[in-house]
């Protein structure tokens, strides 16, 4: 992206769509879970009814897929998950974990109930490896340089299920859409991401204001049912501020 674009997309209004993954203390979810189940509430929101059209939700997803495609993840537990789950969005469940997507909001006008939730403190972990690829899954594949927290993690993956969706073609989409979303999130082998990250897959790109230097993040690769040639065709690829802030 050249700086001329990116100043264009600066100068936008800026929204950031926001994410709350449960955590309860007695009970928190896996890492790999918890991420895989970001990237599927990001392609629900995208892909409901309510965010296109004269839906009610449209608006609003343009102007944040206009700008930059910031994602802010948070956590809750108890009475705090409760009134986020009163708040209009969608609930997606892993198989351990659960989070509730929303409609973008201004940076600067997230709802009180949204707002006074906390970023920090998404530190999850695999109580075992993650298996295999499932067959059928899309592949989003994390840099194995980066030690990112689980909030920023998901953030990161929601961006490249994102630049997956966009990708796609619309038969792909709907067919992955039935399907149910699968996808699969894993750490790329140090090998097979030099691969990967100059393959002309969807790559999602950080310009490093949290957590992490810029650079890549995630290449996403879809299955060999959802977009399996799957090259990147929209030239413009977010960069900036993206994920979980610090």
């Amino acid at each position: 992206m050249s700086s001329n674009e990116t100043d264009s997309l600066d100068d936008r209004p800026q929204f950031v769509l926001p994410l709350v993954v449960r955590i309860e203390r007695a009970e928190p979810p896996a890492r790999t879970d918890a991420l895989e189940t970001a990237a599927r509430a990001v392609l629900e929101i995208l892909a409901d009814e309510r965010a296109h059209g004269d839906g009610e939700w449209a608006r609003a997803m343009t102007d944040w897929q206009d700008a930059r495609i910031r994602k802010v993840v948070r956590r809750a537990r108890g009475a705090e998950w409760r009134r986020a789950g009163a708040l209009p969005g969608i609930t997606v469940h892993g198989d351990t974990a659960e989070v509730r997507v929303f409609p973008p909001v201004p940076l600067d006008g997230w709802p009180k109930d949204l707002a006074r939730l906390q970023v920090s403190g998404t530190h999850l972990e695999d109580p075992a490896e993650p298996g295999a690829v499932p067959a059928g899954a899309a592949r989003l594949w994390l840099n194995p340089e980066l030690d990112m927290s689980a909030g920023k993690a998901m953030a990161q993956a929601g961006h490249g299920a994102q630049l997956l969706w966009w990708a796609m073609t619309e038969p792909d989409r709907e067919a992955w859409r039935e399907a149910g979303f699968p996808l699969a999130v894993r750490t790329a082998d140090p090998a097979h991401w030099g691969e990967l990250s100059t393959s002309g897959l969807p790559v999602v790109r950080d310009a490093g204001f949290t957590e992490i230097a810029p650079g890549k993040t995630v290449v996403a690769e879809g299955s060999e049912l959802f977009g399996s040639r799957l090259r990147l065709r929209r030239t413009r690829v977010h960069s900036g501020r993206e994920g979980s802030a610090s």
